[in-house]
């Protein structure tokens, strides 16, 4: 998630950011990147979708109050939900509200919903992939976001993630490479480009490295 337009949900947050430390670490470069979550603007708070773009695990504890200000936020979707439960844009609005709060076995659960009537939703794919992510399972947030891709083939934002994913959830820099390189080529505008370019960098920097010291 990289730019946000939702009336109640969607914002610029610390949650979403992109803690891309974890790169520098791991392939031994200095500095960082603030790459932050975006979604495309919405015009219908409900309708809006949580697409992510530099996902990272989280580990930490729910917090309660996130958990219950969540709660008050899907209190009324949940009471339109009852009289129209397969409703996709108010089931992607209340697996964005817990996504927010970190409540991601129930953002997934809301998804799938979605997901199921709406399998094409290369968007709401890709939200659930980042947080099977953020809950550590990195094959299956690699496996959504592949299906996210067989429906959407050059969506930038699901190749970011995956990249990312590949490289810091399975070290698979080839697989990484790949991904950045397709981003780079299908949508040379990318907002993203250069952070792109400075992550393609360091990974190749770091194979290069690797194979020299064989």
């Amino acid at each position: 998630m990289m730019l946000t337009d939702r009336s109640f949900a969607i914002r610029w947050t610390r949650e979403r950011a992109a803690l891309l430390a974890f790169f520098c670490l791991a392939v031994g470069t200095a500095g960082g990147w603030a790459v932050r979550a975006m979604r495309s603007p919405v015009k219908d708070p409900a309708a809006a979708s949580a697409t992510a773009s530099a996902p990272q695990k989280d580990s930490s504890a729910t917090d309660p109050g996130l958990k219950q200000m969540a709660d008050a936020q899907a209190a009324p979707l949940m009471e339109k939900l009852r009289s129209d439960p397969e409703n996709a844009a108010l089931l992607t609005a209340l697996g964005n509200v817990y996504y927010d709060a970190h409540e991601y076995p129930t953002a997934v659960d809301f998804y799938a919903r979605v997901l199921h009537g709406k399998p094409a939703d290369a968007a709401v794919r890709t939200d659930m992939g980042t947080a099977y992510w953020f809950m550590g399972n990195a094959d299956r947030a690699i496996a959504e976001f592949e299906k996210a891709l067989n429906y959407v083939p050059d969506n930038p934002n699901t190749l970011f993630n995956l990249g990312l994913v590949k490289w810091k959830g399975k070290m698979d820099a080839a697989g990484a490479i790949a991904a950045w390189e397709r981003l780079l080529k299908t949508d040379p505008t990318y907002e993203q480009k250069g952070q792109v370019e400075e992550m393609l960098a360091a990974v190749k920097k770091h194979t290069n490295a690797a194979r020299e010291a064989r």
